[in-house]
């Protein structure tokens, strides 16, 4: 079998995790398997590699974000790699370029056009395990990419649909995806399996368990997606097509604290005038999520939406383009 297994940044923070870590991709292997991994950067490396930006430019652009941040998952794949050799077993640690994962140019939250599977193939023939950064890619202009936050998600369920693989586990710091979210909620009951559609809906109202863009994949390419914890035995949670989700007319609640109500008062009642502050944000990169409109009154009406809490900068600078 052909396995893809991803791990976040919680699973591999330190070098105890790490090797538990390693311990699950050997067992894996050792068992007849070929295993692709993806890896997340190290615990907080992200915002503290977020944070020396700012403290040299508060404002940086975000090719040379995606630059910095890319850096992260190549420490935790090269890490890993070196931990599977001292276990004396065959592995191979490559970045986002180098397995020919194409993606457009929107810096920060790029899109994957195409994935390459040479390289990949090559590697497997050789009975290597392939460890693969997650989160990354390149553009037409050869530069590198970022996919976003929760972008190794995406990464490892894209190599899963080029390779067909037989599985894709994701592995994180709970067992599976629940009603709730159980640090919140202890009573939170864990699915023993869920549909794409409904796990759509959960990742993009706020459950951090799986990024949205990876469970668009897996229902566009068929992939069944396993979230398991890294932390313990325990069977995860099956997200797959035609699930009834045992039967529950609701699946679970989340909450996203991670946007930015952005209002506008005294639009004016014009057609056309949503279309074009919209056209704007989007010509910017910048991912409208809920939008609310006011009854039009003495002419003006006021226009409410939510963003990424990242892209304040960008829609602001948007925003005062467009009042102009």
């Amino acid at each position: 079998m052909l396995i893809v297994q991803k791990f976040g940044g919680s699973s591999v923070a330190d070098a105890a995790k790490i090797e538990r870590v390693a311990g699950i991709i050997a067992d894996t292997y050792n068992a007849g398997n070929e295993v692709v991994v993806v890896l997340s950067a190290q615990g907080d490396t992200t915002d503290d590699l977020i944070d020396k930006a700012h403290e040299i430019n508060p404002n940086p652009s975000k090719r040379e974000m995606d630059m910095l941040l890319t850096v992260g998952e190549q420490i935790s794949v090269s890490l890993m790699a070196m931990q599977l050799e001292k276990m004396r077993l065959p592995a191979v640690s490559l970045t986002g370029w180098q397995i020919g994962m194409q993606t457009n140019s929107a810096y920060g939250a790029a899109r994957i056009k195409t994935v390459a599977t040479e390289r990949i193939r090559q590697e497997l023939d050789k009975n290597r395990i392939v460890i693969v950064c997650g989160f990354q890619g390149l553009n037409k202009f050869d530069d590198v990419t970022t996919l976003g936050r929760g972008g190794s998600d995406t990464t490892a369920v894209a190599i899963a649909a080029v390779l067909h693989a037989d599985k894709c586990q994701i592995y994180t710091d709970v067992e599976g995806v629940y009603t709730a979210d159980p640090r919140v909620v202890p009573d939170a009951r864990k699915l023993r399996e869920i549909g794409y559609d409904e796990m759509l809906e959960l990742a993009s109202t706020g459950a951090k368990v799986l990024h949205n863009r990876c469970v668009e994949l897996g229902r566009k390419y068929k992939v069944e997606i396993e979230v398991l914890s890294s932390m313990t035995d325990a069977p995860g949670t099956l997200v797959r097509e035609d699930s009834k989700v045992e039967k529950m007319l609701i699946s679970g609640v989340a909450a996203d604290r991670n946007v930015l109500l952005c209002t506008i008062f005294g639009m004016k009642n014009e057609p056309g005038q949503a279309f074009r502050l919209f056209q704007r944000l989007g010509a910017a990169g910048i991912n409208v999520d809920i939008i609310l409109q006011s009854v039009p009154h003495d002419g003006d009406k006021c226009m409410a939406f939510t963003v990424r809490k990242e892209d304040e900068a960008e829609t602001r600078r948007v925003i005062d383009e467009y009042a102009k």
